[in-house]
């Protein structure tokens, strides 16, 4: 017990941190004003008021920077319009005249933000600031930095070294999913962090709902705490996923055999290669069987045992029940069916074999 409360301790002061107003710190040394720079300048504690999960919505920040540049980090919440292209961006910014616009760009010798703060008061904006210090004072002083869809699609198309975390609830998870996401609500955050890999400096990206969502930087700061050196944000979340992919890019789904009580042998391959945990794989073959090989987070309930255990069953997330032949496993499903009907299951009709190193393969019944 008394080896858990510095971890727990350490997490407290991590997310209070987090939560703002970010602390000062040498990044916050006076700033003496340049040649072209816009009249009214805030420094990283002013600007840390603005910067916060939820977002606010008395005040849109804006990143001046190249979207090359802000794909690959930005501070969460920020709005990309590059100044090259303001002039086309201009639909991007409020309606509300009066809302305060806050620019920041590549640091103290950058003239974007500046530039852009001069056009969005020729424009009419009249509460403009701007975070001179930028990108590199943010970082500096240890805050996350959010991804872009499509830096995170660029990173799960390269099949990159890095573990995308969706922190909604389970039953929210369950209804759609970035691909290749695992799900790790933060509400239970300290119950599984058995998912988190070994290596603490593999990439986390966290994401949950969008801008007003806090659940993803709780629990990057919570990994962070607990050691983790390469943990950023995918702030923007779901809703901008969809936005820019489709639903289509999201959680694959389940395509059901003829009678609708089976799963088909192509989706359900292509969920356990993309949404693993969007279901619950419940394996009924013998314990000595599934000793030798089974799916990856498969839970081992014999077909003996399927009546006395049904009600563990989860109702939080579809159910696939397999086994070796499609027999066992249309024997399991018809028996739990008859006991919790409400439940949303299927069972693979396919000849299975398992290999003790997780590899499988799939052969449909006929």
């Amino acid at each position: 017990m008394k080896a858990a409360l510095p971890i727990r301790l350490a997490i407290a002061v991590a997310f209070f941190a987090f939560a703002g107003p970010y602390p000062a710190s040498a990044a916050d040394a006076p700033i003496t004003p340049k040649e072209g720079w816009y009249k009214t300048i805030i420094d990283l504690k002013a600007f840390g008021e603005y910067a916060v999960i939820p977002a606010r919505d008395d005040v849109t920040v804006i990143d001046s920077r190249p979207v090359r540049k802000y794909d690959e980090g930005h501070i969460p919440g920020a709005l990309s319009i590059p100044d090259t292209f303001f002039d086309k961006k201009t639909d991007l910014l409020p309606k509300d005249k009066n809302q305060l616009l806050i620019f920041y760009c590549g640091g103290l010798e950058c003239p974007l933000s500046h530039k852009s703060a001069f056009k969005a008061e020729k424009l009419g904006y009249t509460n403009i600031k701007v975070f001179a210090a930028g990108d590199p004072a943010w970082v500096k002083a240890g805050n996350l930095v959010s991804l872009s869809p499509a830096a995170v699609k660029e990173l799960i198309d390269a099949k990159a070294d890095f573990l995308l975390i969706d922190a909604r609830p389970a039953r929210v998870f369950g209804e759609g999913a970035v691909p290749t996401a695992i799900n790790i609500p933060d509400t239970f955050f300290d119950k599984m962090t058995d998912k988190l890999p070994a290596k603490k400096d593999t990439l986390l990206v966290y994401y949950c709902g969008g801008y007003k969502c806090p659940l993803s930087p709780k629990s990057a700061e919570k990994a962070r705490a607990l050691g983790y050196t390469n943990v950023k944000l995918f702030q923007a979340g779901y809703p901008a996923w969809v936005e820019a992919y489709g639903k289509g890019g999201g959680k694959p789904s389940i395509e059901v055999g003829a009678k609708g009580d089976t799963i088909t042998v192509a989706s359900f391959t292509k969920i356990l290669a993309e949404a693993p945990d969007s279901i619950q794989v419940v394996d009924v073959r013998d314990a000595s069987e599934f000793a030798k090989g089974h799916l990856k987070g498969a839970i081992n309930i014999p077909v003996g045992d399927i009546m006395d255990k049904a009600a563990t069953l989860p109702a939080d997330k579809p159910i696939v029940f397999v086994c070796a032949t499609g027999a066992r496993s249309g024997e399991a499903y018809d028996m739990v069916k008859m006991e919790r009907n409400n439940l949303k299951m299927y069972f693979l009709d396919a000849v299975a074999t398992y290999k003790a190193d997780g590899a499988y393969e799939f052969k449909a019944g006929k």
